[in-house]
């Protein structure tokens, strides 16, 4: 969960999926994963990804997927969009990619790397993780976070008021609104 208002950004052509705001994707992907960027040279394994999604449907690669003996083992690539998703079940986040195959000249031809092409991840540097239980959602118990988090990453509590407290507004991977009470114990 990432604190901010704007946990998706909206695509503006009608009937196209929201996309995930890529601090809060990379946070949940974790700290070894990097996406490569728009206009990339990237190399496509075929087989891998059919072994991939025989995987993730339960699948025998070879019962639902078709055989190409004419495609070559890898391909170089150009990236032409990613987008971040998560999926709706398990939270789990990947991305898609469109590639287009380059020809065997354009392969060939001097190709120049993207300036950001080595930039570090966009995972936040001041974050923390937690699975939710009932009572961090209930109106009568309370959202128990370590106290290094919350004074780092929470605003500052106002003092004024007593107990010290202020509302939190989350956004999760779906776009759901979550509102707590943060208070100050001890």
């Amino acid at each position: 969960m990432r604190l901010s208002s704007s946990g998706f950004n909206q695509q503006t052509q009608e009937g196209e999926k929201k996309c995930l705001n890529s601090e809060l994707w990379h946070a949940c992907a974790g700290p070894l994963v990097s996406l490569p960027p728009v206009g990339s040279r990237v190399v496509y394994f075929p087989q891998g990804h059919s072994e991939q999604v025989a995987a993730s449907t339960n699948k025998e690669v070879d019962a639902h997927i078709p055989n190409y003996p004419s495609l070559p083992p890898q391909l170089i690539c150009q990236l032409h969009n990613v987008t971040m998703h998560a999926d709706v079940e398990t939270d789990e986040v990947y991305a898609q990619m469109t590639l287009q195959p380059l020809s065997p000249q354009e392969q060939k031809d001097v190709y120049l790397l993207p300036a950001e092409l080595g930039t570090p991840s966009k995972q936040p540097t001041n974050y923390f993780c937690k699975t939710l239980t009932a009572s961090d959602t209930s109106t009568h118990g309370g959202f128990s976070v370590p106290r290094r988090a919350a004074e780092k990453v929470f605003p500052p509590l106002d003092y004024s008021q007593q107990p010290p407290a202020q509302e939190l507004i989350a956004r999760d991977l779906h776009d759901n609104e979550w509102k707590f009470r943060h208070i100050f114990r001890g």
